[in-house]
């Protein structure tokens, strides 16, 4: 189990004023951190997850993706690369698992990296969209090929799935917990 140490809401924001975030880019991390916070405060009594790292993750998921839009570099791995050189393992590794989910266990405990992956699903720019609105702005936007296309739309299953388990370990309905987000 990973204890290194998890950045501060000051610290990310260092490290994203440091690493140039675009502002829209900024916006969006804000957002999905809103909605990744919707989730976890509203989890079941009994239900744990890391509230910090989720904060921390969500803030910083997409702190490659500035630069990776000249460099075409894959934001996810640079952005985990980067933070694991850091000293932040734990929040490294929800970052890659960010684009790329892998290993999701159904019936095991909710992570916190599910929380944030599915938060990111929810947010399209800065606005919170269902998921079907979301997978529909993912084709358009880099579905360049058929196979993108279908990786993408297949992965909406996996969003679904993510959905379905953060939902049965929640005190109330997801879309009544982000809709509080504005209040």
């Amino acid at each position: 189990m990973l204890t290194d140490p998890i950045p501060s809401r000051a610290e990310c924001y260092r490290l994203i004023d440091e690493h140039r975030m675009l502002p829209n880019i900024r916006e969006h991390s804000e957002r999905v951190m809103l909605v990744a916070l919707a989730i976890a405060d509203n989890l079941r009594a009994g239900m744990r997850v890391n509230r910090d790292l989720v904060v921390a993750a969500a803030l910083l998921h997409d702190i490659a993706k500035t630069r990776s839009l000249s460099t075409k570099e894959k934001h996810d791995i640079t952005g985990a690369d980067l933070l694991r050189d850091l000293g932040y393992a734990r929040v490294a590794e929800i970052v890659r698992a960010h684009v790329f989910f892998s290993n999701f266990i159904e019936d095991g405990p909710l992570e916190d990296r599910e929380i944030v992956y599915y938060a990111d699903k929810r947010v399209m720019h800065a606005t919170v969209v269902s998921v079907h609105e979301r997978v529909e702005d993912l084709v358009a936007r880099y579905g360049k090929t058929p196979e993108i296309i279908e990786r993408i739309t297949a992965n909406k299953r996996l969003i679904l799935a993510i959905e379905g388990k953060i939902q049965r370990a929640m005190a109330i309905a997801i879309d009544e917990a982000i809709a509080n987000i504005d209040e």
